[in-house]
């Protein structure tokens, strides 16, 4: 377990996992986003826990058990297979398998620290019986579940910012009164069809630096006044930057900062407890990716700890 003075990070090797060559997933930024912010001293060694593998109890309280045991033994059929964009192979469910057991015990930890990050996670594109979009198994909904059924919480909210929406999350929690489901993504965006989120921002293609905050700044203090959440989960993916491949939005590395930063101080200033997981990324230079995904992190030290 991290070290009470440490921003708690969950990271193991296997979130860096091996792709075919030319696949557009830049698995990379898993291995050089902690080397970044250990060798600047935004984190220390000791802030990273390699998380547990989740037990399957848990994650059956939100993944049917007929998906669920598919995904384990392989028994995915090709469509299933592809509309995930991941090769199947033991090692990758082991990897989504970890990665829910980091956001797990972040959700857990962040409940004494205040606030805890995955450095993957934000598997927000998977529904209760398939996977989507680079998303098996839906880490933020299965710990959210987890959270209500086995910590006590009554009211969460999920502040999904990636730009894709946020459509397994939506649909997991469409008759769950008790998850306010908040996501603010690209119009003309996959995926082509979207689900109802309790509530859906849909930005034109281009949107500035501007455009964004002021909607943003606008809508989530309201939103933490009416909902009245007891946790936060916050999908924090830089795939809203202008240099983003699949993004299609206008924001500046500065704009995302000014964005997480949005986010979190509103919820250091509730004494919320917050979980953030990293979502998507898919600029050109690997650069732009880890320095966006590195903001995050300095923000978070800089408010707590």
């Amino acid at each position: 377990m991290t070290h009470p003075h440490h921003l708690p990070v969950a990271w193991a090797p296997l979130y860096a996992h091996p792709l075919p060559a030319g696949h557009r997933f830049p698995m990379l930024k898993y291995e050089l986003l902690p080397e970044q912010l250990i060798r600047e001293g935004t984190i220390a060694e000791e802030s990273i826990f390699a998380p547990i593998p989740l037990p399957d109890k848990y994650i059956l309280e939100t993944h049917c058990a007929g998906y669920y045991q598919r995904l384990v033994q392989g028994q995915l059929t090709r469509h299933e297979e592809r509309a995930t964009g991941f090769p199947w192979s033991e090692q990758l469910v082991q990897r989504e398998v970890t990665i829910l057991g980091g956001t797990v015990q972040c959700a857990k930890l962040a409940r004494h620290t205040g606030v805890a990050l995955n450095v993957a996670g934000g598997t927000h594109h998977a529904f209760a019986d398939r996977g989507e979009g680079f998303c098996l198994l839906n880490d933020q909904a299965v710990a959210a579940n987890y959270l209500l059924q086995h910590e006590g919480i009554n009211k969460v909210l999920i502040v999904d910012l990636d730009v894709h929406q946020g459509n397994g999350t939506a649909a997991l929690f469409r008759h769950e009164p008790r998850v306010f489901t908040f996501s603010m993504h690209g119009a003309r965006n996959y995926p082509a069809r979207k689900e109802q989120s309790d509530l859906d921002l849909a930005l034109p293609d281009g949107t500035d630096d501007a455009t964004y905050l002021k909607l943003l700044q606008e809508t989530l203090p309201r939103l933490l006044d009416e909902v009245q959440p007891e946790f936060v989960f916050y999908l924090s993916g830089v795939d809203v930057l202008s240099t983003d491949k699949l993004g299609h939005l206008g924001l500046t590395r500065e704009g995302c900062r000014q964005r997480d930063r949005l986010v979190l101080e509103l919820c250091h200033r509730h004494h919320l407890p917050v979980v953030v997981c990293m979502g998507g990324g898919y600029s050109e230079r690997i650069s732009d990716i880890v320095e966006a995904h590195a903001n995050t992190f300095r923000l978070a030290r800089e408010l707590w700890f």
